[in-house]
């Protein structure tokens, strides 16, 4: 059989695979990217069967997912609603930080990461995955809640915050002294401060120069868009995710809507490649002994996003339930914490042993977020029903 031949079998059992994996998550009202990393960890070195073959298209695929995701998330955004989500979340932001990606700087220093594992770890647990709570809140009938813009706020300010920390991390994961590595952070803050005033000042030119009445023109030229700034900012160190996220601020009004549409099933595809092409890579037999950490850090860092969910909605005047529901939302980790992790692995500087924690803690944590999410007001009106007849008597 020819190398062809069993790269187009292997990629077509893999495709199929995925197809199966999401109708499977479906139908039980999951994400699916638990799933897709679980047949990259079965399939990839040290799996069951190493699917060796698809590896390089894999590794490609993958790369075009990170940039199509991020693409989508930019289109989400206009750089009002950015600056004004800055303005209105910025406490909670800082406290987000703080609560949640110390966590992870703690453990990768207790097993002796150093600082590029802590910096690369803090990235992992810090930051929540907008699609998964974006599909839960929608799944649930929750985005007219009045805690729903608490949430978003969150989100946005999270997003721009890896538009700032991508940037960091290749700077250290590159190994740059500190007057290259201070350089080429300046460059990258100064592209991002370019590109939000480009957005905000003339994002209508941006628009008409990648609008096209045609789907086919239209595709060519957002991906060929997309993958060329993309690729830009990866060799000026910036991150080709922020890159991608940055370009899609930048697109506005219509035709970003238009782009959305038009994107989403190619993402969809990529993503679901580029968690699998993740897995392929991790041995899962480093697994087992980093899991006890991996289940302590879910732990944690479960309690730490409802607690910055509940005072970010406390500071709004919510009420208890509309808090809680705010804090279970944010609880989600995925697609953000396997592109850190993925970008720290590919350049390498940080232990093995990573890899396999996150995938272990991004596996518990795309399952826990969704379910707290549903679970958040039954478990809440019932302690709230206990807690009324000792309120009243006493």
């Amino acid at each position: 059989m020819t190398e062809t031949a069993l790269a187009l079998i292997e990629l077509g059992a893999i495709l199929f695979a995925l197809g199966t994996f999401g109708r499977l998550a479906g139908r039980f009202g999951m994400s699916p990217i638990p799933l897709y990393l679980i047949g990259g960890l079965a399939f990839g070195k040290g799996g069951f069967i190493e699917l060796s073959a698809a590896n390089e298209f894999g590794h490609v695929a993958g790369e075009i997912g990170v940039v199509l995701l991020l693409l989508l998330l930019g289109l989400e955004y206009t750089a009002p609603e950015l600056m004004t989500g800055l303005r209105r979340s910025w406490a909670a932001g800082l406290v987000d930080i703080v609560a949640n990606a110390t966590p992870g700087v703690i453990v990768a220093l207790i097993l002796g990461w150093g600082a590029v594992g802590a910096v690369t770890m803090g990235g992992v647990t810090y930051i929540s995955s907008s699609g998964i709570v974006a599909k839960v809140l929608n799944d649930l009938g929750r985005l007219g809640n009045r805690e729903t813009p608490v949430i978003l706020s969150i989100l946005v300010f999270e997003d721009l915050a890896m538009a700032v920390y991508l940037p960091i991390l290749t700077t250290i994961l590159a190994g740059l002294s500190f007057a290259s590595g201070a350089k080429s952070l300046a460059v990258a803050l100064t592209a991002i401060t370019v590109v939000l005033v480009v957005a905000l000042r003339y994002g209508r030119y941006v628009s008409a120069i990648v609008d096209s009445s045609d789907n086919e023109v239209f595709l060519l030229k957002l991906l060929g868009a997309a993958l060329l700034v993309a690729g830009v900012a990866s060799a000026l160190n910036v991150s080709a995710a922020v890159g991608a996220f940055l370009l899609g601020i930048a697109i506005s009004g219509s035709t970003a809507h238009e782009a959305a549409k038009l994107l989403e099933p190619l993402r969809d595809l990529f993503a679901a490649i580029f968690f699998v092409a993740f897995g392929l890579t991790t041995d899962p037999r480093a697994i087992p002994p980093v899991l006890g950490w991996a289940v302590a850090l879910a732990v944690v860092t479960t309690l730490t996003k409802i607690a910055t969910g509940w005072w970010a909605a406390s500071r709004q005047g919510i009420r208890p339930m509309g808090r809680a529901r705010a804090g279970a939302a944010l609880v989600a980790r995925g697609e953000f914490s396997i592109v850190i992790a993925g970008l720290a692995v590919t350049m390498g500087g940080v232990d093995s042993q990573l890899a396999a924690l996150a995938s272990a803690y991004v596996l518990l944590m795309a399952i826990v977020g969704p379910i707290a999410a549903r679970v958040v007001e039954p478990v809440v009106g019932m302690v709230q029903r206990r807690l009324k007849p000792a309120v009243v008597t006493s």
